[in-house]
């Protein structure tokens, strides 16, 4: 059996279909010092440095569930015309916002399904369809509306 070198279409599709940034929308929206509303971002996806640095931050120590806090600030790369997402941006955010973003950052790392992209036979339009990943069998595939999704390829 013969694997597809990097030059290969095989290889070049594969790189290219991988998606490691996803634009996002939040509900509400974060809302600075000088009262700018910043809802639209980007999340990548997050790396094992990103799960275990946090764990030997002192606020997380004392606190575990300030772990979200870190995390999220590690992997939300933009939002708005911020010019950084710090850990106290993300203390500032509502509610609402930081549950959105904890929801989001489960389904792009894939803890419970896998997406597959697929292409509506009618209409040509791309969509995600979420795979189980015992069975690989299609499971509940519903996006949310504000989840925008960007390849950081282009």
């Amino acid at each position: 059996m013969r694997l597809p070198d990097e030059h290969s279409s095989t290889a070049q599709t594969v790189q290219s279909t991988l998606q490691t940034e996803f634009e996002f929308i939040l509900p509400r929206g974060y809302v600075d010092d000088e009262g700018t509303c910043h809802t639209e971002g980007r999340m990548r996806l997050a790396s094992a440095a990103d799960e275990i640095k946090p764990l030997t931050d002192p606020r997380v120590q004392s606190n575990e569930s300030y772990l979200t806090v870190i995390l999220l600030s590690r992997v939300v790369t933009s939002l708005g015309s911020l010019p950084e997402v710090t850990p106290a941006i993300v203390e500032d955010l509502f509610v609402s916002d930081l549950a959105y973003l904890q929801d989001l950052y489960e389904r792009i790392n894939a803890r419970t399904a896998n997406a597959v992209d697929a292409v509506c036979p009618e209409c040509g339009e791309n969509f995600a369809v979420a795979v189980g990943p015992e069975t690989g069998s299609p499971a509940d595939s519903t996006a949310t509306p504000e989840l925008k999704t960007g390849n950081s390829t282009e």
